[in-house]
Order: C-alpha cells, then sequence, then structure tokens
C-alpha cells in the first residue's frame, strides 16, 4: 500500500487546513485562512500539537576530553547505527530550532528561542547549576542577526522550561505569505499581534512553520493500531491517504520573530538573486564601508561564547581564546536524525568578520576547527570526516567567523559554488598566498533589490 504520508502528515488539531501550497491567485484567501487558524492555535502551547522555536533544552555534565584542555558534553556510548537519545540526556531538549538560510549576504535577523543552560563556573566547567531567565533573539530562517534598530525592542537571551509556555505576543492575524514551499514543506507568515492591546495599528511579527522530518524509530507508530486515515484514491494496488497522526508525531516546528523589523520582511520574502564578481579593490572600497554602515549587531554570538546561552547546546569547545572555537547544532538541525547533520563551528577571536580577513596568522584556528571540528563530530556522533562538508560562507550571513559541518548529502542552503568555499582548500590558498583573499575576485549571488549589488554594478561600469 502507498501512502502520501509526509506531504499529507498534518496535526490533529488541523485536520481542514489542507497542505502548504498556495495555488496562484489564492494568496490572500490562503492568508485569511490562516490568520483564524493561527489565531485559535499559536497562543498557548499547552492546548496545541505546534512546538514552537521556545525550545526546551536540558544540562548535562561534561568530563575532560582526550584532546588536552579540550571539552565534550557527556554522553551515553553510541552504536554505529546512531538512535536519537531521550532529552536530557546528553544536552537537548525534546525538539528542535529554527530553519535555514540566515540573513542573505548579512541583511541579518533574529528570532526568539529558549533553553534551560548551564553556567559555567570559575574553573571553566560547566556546572549544573540553576538558569537565570533571560532571554535572546536570534535568526531562525537561519543565521543572521542585526541588533535592534531606533524604536526597536532590545533583544534578549532566552532559558526554556519543560512547562507549557505562550508566545510572546496575543493573537495573529496574517498579512502576507512571504514564501512557501510544497517540498520543503515549509512556509513564512507575516503578520500583525498584539493589535487588541491598544498598540496603535499593533506589531509586525514572522512565523515560520515547517514539517518536521521523520524519525525512523517512530514511524512504525504512525500505522499501528487502527490509524485515521481518509482515502484519496485507490487504482488497482496502489492508494493514497491522508494519515492523522496522533499529538505525539505531529510536531509541527514553529519560529518566531518578533519584533520584526522591514529587513526581516524583505529577507523572508522570495525574491530573485544575481551573480556579481567582486574584486579585492571592490570589498575595500564598497563592500567593507556598506556593512559598517548597517550597524548590524551579533551580540547573540558573543552570548554564546560567553555561555550566556546556549551553553547546554554545546557539543565540544577548544577555550583559547586565539585559536579556540565552539561547536554547536545549527538552528536548522533538529538532532533527531544524521541525514541533515548541521553543526556551526565559530571562533573565540573576535574581529575576523569574513573570509576577506583571514590571513597566515589564522591557520592554527583554522586547522583547529578542521582537525578538532571533525573529531569532535566522528566522536560524538560517528559521522567521518570524509562524509562531512565543511566549509565558510562568503557573503556570510553574519560578521563573526564562522564554519559549517553539513552532512554530505544534506543539500544544505548555501552550500551551492557561488557561496560556500571548503575549508581545507581555503587554508591550501592561505599556505600558497599570504594575501590570497584579499587580492582574489570572488562570485557570489545577491537579491535584485540589494543596495549592495547597485553599488558594485555602478562601480562596475564605471
Amino acid at each position: 500500500m502507498a501512502t502520501g504520508l509526509y506531504a499529507n502528515m498534518v496535526p490533529s488539531s488541523s485536520r481542514a487546513r489542507g497542505g502548504w501550497g498556495c495555488p496562484p491567485g489564492k494568496g490572500e484567501a490562503a492568508a485569511a485562512s490562516l490568520s483564524r487558524q493561527l489565531t485559535d492555535s499559536l497562543p498557548s502551547c499547552a492546548s496545541s500539537p505546534l512546538s514552537t522555536d521556545l525550545r526546551v533544552g536540558r544540562a548535562s555534565t561534561c568530563h575532560s576530553s582526550q584532546l588536552t584542555g579540550l571539552r565534550y558534553p557527556t554522553e551515553p556510548p553510541r552504536t554505529p547505527g546512531f538512535r536519537p537519545v531521550p532529552a536530557g540526556s546528553w544536552g537537548r531538549g525534546p525538539a528542535r530550532p529554527p530553519p535555514e538560510e540566515a540573513a542573505r549576504g548579512g541583511a541579518g535577523g533574529t528570532g526568539r528561542r529558549s533553553r534551560l543552560r548551564r553556567r559555567t563556573s570559575a574553573s571553566g566547567s560547566m556546572a549544573d547549576t540553576p538558569a537565570q531567565p533571560t532571554k535572546r533573539k536570534r535568526e531562525p530562517d537561519a543565521e543572521g542577526a542585526e541588533g535592534p534598530g531606533p524604536g526597536e525592542k532590545e533583544a534578549a537571551v532566552g532559558n526554556g522550561t519543560s512547562a507549557p509556555v505562550s508566545l510572546p505576543f496575543s493573537g495573529f492575524t496574517v498579512q502576507k505569505v512571504l514564501r512557501e514551499s510544497a517540498r520543503d514543506k515549509i512556509i513564512f507568515l507575516h503578520g500583525k499581534v498584539n493589535e487588541a492591546s491598544g498598540d496603535g495599528d499593533g506589531e509586525d511579527a514572522v512565523v515560520i512553520l515547517e514539517k518536521t522530518p521523520f524519525q525512523v524509530e517512530q514511524v512504525a507508530q504512525l500505522l499501528a493500531g487502527s490509524p485515521e486515515l481518509q482515502l484519496q484514491f485507490s487504482n488497482d494496488i496502489y492508494s493514497t491517504y491522508h494519515l492523522f497522526p496522533p499529538r505525539h508525531l505531529s510536531d509541527v516546528k514553529t519560529t518566531v520573530v518578533y519584533p520584526a523589523t522591514e529587513k526581516h520582511l524583505q529577507k523572508y520574502l522570495r525574491q530573485d538573486l544575481q551573480l556579481i564578481r567582486e574584486t579585492g579593490e571592490d570589498y575595500k572600497n564598497i563592500t567593507l564601508p556598506y556593512l559598517a554602515a548597517q550597524s548590524l549587531s551579533i551580540q547573540w554570538v558573543y552570548n554564546i561564547l560567553e555561555k550566556k546561552a546556549e551553553a547546554d547546546r554545546i557539543v565540544f569547545e577548544n577555550p583559547d581564546p586565539s585559536d579556540g572555537f565552539v561547536l554547536i547544532p545549527d538552528l536548522k538541525w533538529n538532532q533527531q536524525q544524521l541525514d541533515d547533520l548541521y553543526l556551526i563551528a565559530i571562533c573565540h577571536r573576535r574581529g575576523i568578520k569574513s573570509l576577506r580577513d583571514l590571513t597566515p596568522e589564522h591557520l592554527p584556528m583554522l586547522r583547529n576547527i578542521l582537525q578538532e571540528g571533525q573529531e569532535a563530530i566522528r566522536q560524538r556522533y560517528q559521522v567521518t570526516g570524509d562524509r562531512l562538508r565543511v566549509y565558510l560562507h562568503y557573503l556570510p550571513s553574519y560578521y563573526h567567523l564562522h564554519v559549517h559541518f553539513t552532512a554530505l548529502g544534506f543539500e544544505a542552503p548555501g552550500s551551492g559554488v557561488e557561496r560556500a568555499h571548503l575549508l581545507a582548500e581555503v587554508i591550501e590558498n592561505l599556505e600558497c598566498n599570504p594575501r590570497h583573499y584579499q587580492q582574489r575576485t570572488l562570485t557570489y549571488a545577491l537579491r535584485t533589490d540589494d543596495p549592495l549589488l547597485r553599488l558594485l554594478q555602478e562601480a562596475q561600469k564605471r
């Protein structure tokens, strides 16, 4: 029996909602319908199968690693056939973080999360002490970040709780479907919130809803007993159904960006891209001044490095202030399966914005990230270095040097040739030419309405 399980799996309280697909010309009707649904289902996690991005983390202890001066969070032994571990057993909560792409070309964005965390003791080890309630904003659909502009609310650091929580706003009236993908089972919504609180016309928020991947060990539960089905069609040996899973198997990853700025709305809006070639001189004279004028904040990165947030999620750390880094799961990976494994190494040294800043002085740090990062992933997830894609983005989504580790078979956002630069080749390029990345012409894609694209195009016409 063939079934359309993935495409048709919906929360039990949302059976009449249909799929994410939005036929041409039906956007306004779909937005109105979604507005009613979200207003009913989003305010409280206690009564809805939607799982929000305000996720729960679990504290864990640490022990010394086999590499001198480095630390791994402890975990039970793994078998080669990886199976998810119960929440709390090795430093992660029951569900997931946010989606993709991040602020393309540094356009930055932020989202909200909360997790339990461990605080760092004076000796530098992770101590299981009670977390202090703080909050932070972070890019969902990605990685980007930006600081609050004039009139914008200050971001804070968030730590979670296992108890049901409410969203950081009341009500949600859909204004526009910014983007949606039937293939990826994801939809990006712009909405107005807090309209009933007397706050003028309300505030802008972005909500991203994404179906979560199947977990192999739970798939059998979907078909056990007498599952609730609606027949779509039957022809000879082939049948297709809508299957309505029980609540604990109908998780919808929900990412909230609130308050959202115009940059966030533009970031998530589907737009055309255009390639541009940036010379070393273009970078110094155009790109760098443009980025400096944006006043983008990366405080959320410093919160991670300083263990003010997400300390419970750190997979590995080399604490050296010059050549060290932390390795942490990317928000796009729910850590339930290895097919889409995705981690980020964030260097401790500050002031390195991107690939363009790298010189031979940074080679020890880059080698540490490549070698120790691969070894940490091998020990933690039993995935060897030859099954990993390790690369940097240019342009990056935020301007503090970080390196991406993804499963080789996973087509991660931004892993195309116009943006990804393999770390091993970056190291070799710097060994051959100390000024390689200050001199080399780099190609990347920008949105057609990006002011930087216009500036570069005008400069190249002269």
